[in-house]
């Protein structure tokens, strides 16, 4: 009997993304897959100095990617979609702010998926449950299959994780 797409992603729970991940700014944010559930999922990330804006506190750049990579998750892990979905617009409040080192949650929930167009929503978390910053999307249905990447798939991501580098 073939696992579904739902089982294979829950294999992932646990693992790091920065060598898990199919996506290279996912493998870059990093951040680590906790809980999958149909149309569902929940993150967790550190936030990094290169994450930061010059104040020393999370950029809103690196939290709208933390939340359109863990939505795209979301929807190419927790459901059975056959094609890629591709964000047409991404809105985001932004909340409260974290420094450097802050452990941050991002909890993701499908709203309503459509023969075309997929809504959802995810909500950023500091470790004392602050909310940060809520954002919601839409995605737009596309012609580019879904291949199944990762454990228990025909098709391995060995593509290596971003290094920082240490250059000024």
């Amino acid at each position: 009997m073939n696992s579904t797409r739902l089982e294979r992603f829950r294999r992932l729970i646990g693992c790091p993304l920065a060598t898990h991940s199919p996506s290279p700014l996912a493998r870059w944010l990093g951040g680590t897959l906790t809980e999958a559930r149909p149309g569902e999922t929940t993150f967790t990330f550190i936030v990094r100095e290169d994450m930061t804006n010059p104040a020393g506190i999370m950029h809103g750049g690196a939290a709208a990617a933390i939340m359109d990579e863990a939505i795209g998750a979301t929807v190419h892990g927790t459901l059975d979609v056959e094609v890629f979905y591709t964000s047409v617009n991404l809105g985001i409040d932004f909340l409260g702010s974290v420094p450097a080192g802050a452990v941050i949650t991002a909890t993701t929930r499908v709203i309503r998926q459509g023969k075309n167009i997929i809504n959802a929503e995810c909500w950023l978390h500091d470790a004392r449950q602050r909310c940060l910053a809520h954002a919601t999307s839409n995605l737009l249905r596309t012609s580019v299959p879904v291949q199944d990447i990762g454990p228990g798939s025909d098709t391995p991501d060995t593509t290596p994780p971003h290094t920082p580098s240490s250059a000024p």
